[in-house]
C-alpha cells in the first residue's frame, strides 16, 4: 500500500460519521449497533433515512444533503479510498445531516431495521451481464425481495439512475415482472425527463457526479426508474 494511500486509511478512521463493522459480525447475523437508532444516535433527530447504495465518492449523496437539511443521507460503499472522499467533504464542511458506512450491500439489513429507511438511492450501479438470477445486480428484485424490503417503510421509492442501457433495460423488465409500480421511467434524463418531473425530483435528478459529467460529454445517455414497494 502506497503512502498517500495508507494516510487515507488511516484518516478514514478519524472521521466522526464513517462506520466500518467487520464483516464478520454481518456473516455471522448480528445486527449492527445502530440498528434501529440512526437518526436519534448518530444525527440527533427524527428526520427520514435516505441510503445510496454503491455510493463512490459520496457526490450524490452530499450533494441531496446539501439541497435537503431535513433528511438524513447514509451513503453505502465497500471501497474504502472512494470512501475516504465523501468523508474528508462533510468533515471538512462541517455537513451534519450526512454518514458513510462502509459494508457490503447484501448485508444491507443488518444494518438497519424494519421501516427505519425511507428512500434508497442506486447511482451508477454495475450492470453485472453475467448475473441471470440477479443475486449480484443490487438493482434487482432479488435484492428488493431479501434485502431492502427489510428495512424500507411501506410505500417507499428507490431509485435508479445509470449510465448502462443494459443495467436500465434489465431493471425495467425485472420491475414489471414484479409488478412493482413505476413511477417514472427514462431513457434520458436530461433529454425529457427532467421537463416533466416535480421541481424537488427535478433538483435531485440534476445532481451530476464527476464521472456522469465526463460520460456526458461523451454523448451518453442517462437513465433512471423510480418505483414504490
Amino acid at each position: 500500500m502506497g503512502k498517500a494511500k495508507s494516510a487515507k486509511w488511516k484518516e478514514l478512521a478519524t472521521f466522526e460519521r464513517v462506520f466500518e463493522p467487520t464483516l464478520q459480525d454481518a456473516i455471522d447475523g448480528n445486527d449492527f449497533e445502530f440498528s434501529g437508532n440512526w437518526s436519534q444516535k448518530v444525527f440527533g433527530n427524527d428526520h427520514p433515512i435516505i441510503l445510496e447504495l454503491g455510493c463512490g465518492k459520496g457526490e450524490y449523496t452530499i450533494a441531496q444533503a446539501r439541497n435537503n437539511p431535513e433528511c438524513n443521507y447514509i451513503g453505502v460503499d465497500i471501497k474504502g479510498q472512494r470512501v475516504w472522499r465523501g468523508a474528508k467533504t462533510i468533515n471538512d464542511e462541517d455537513i451534519r445531516n450526512v454518514a458513510f458506512l462502509r459494508t457490503r450491500i447484501e448485508f444491507i439489513d443488518r444494518y438497519f431495521a424494519p421501516n427505519e429507511v425511507s428512500e434508497i438511492w442506486l447511482t451508477f450501479s454495475d450492470p453485472q451481464p453475467k448475473d441471470e438470477k440477479g443475486t449480484k445486480r443490487i438493482t434487482s428484485s432479488h435484492f428488493i425481495e431479501n434485502r431492502y424490503r427489510n428495512i424500507l417503510k411501506p410505500g417507499s421509492l428507490i431509485h435508479v439512475k445509470s449510465d448502462s442501457p443494459l443495467l436500465y433495460a434489465i431493471s425495467k423488465e425485472n420491475y414489471e415482472e414484479a409488478k412493482y409500480k413505476i413511477n417514472y421511467d427514462s431513457a434520458d434524463v436530461y433529454g425529457e425527463l427532467v421537463q416533466r418531473v416535480p421541481a424537488d425530483l427535478r433538483e435531485l435528478l440534476e445532481v451530476k457526479t464527476f464521472y456522469e459529467k465526463m460520460w456526458l460529454e461523451e454523448g451518453r445517455k442517462i437513465h433512471y426508474l423510480q418505483i414504490q414497494i
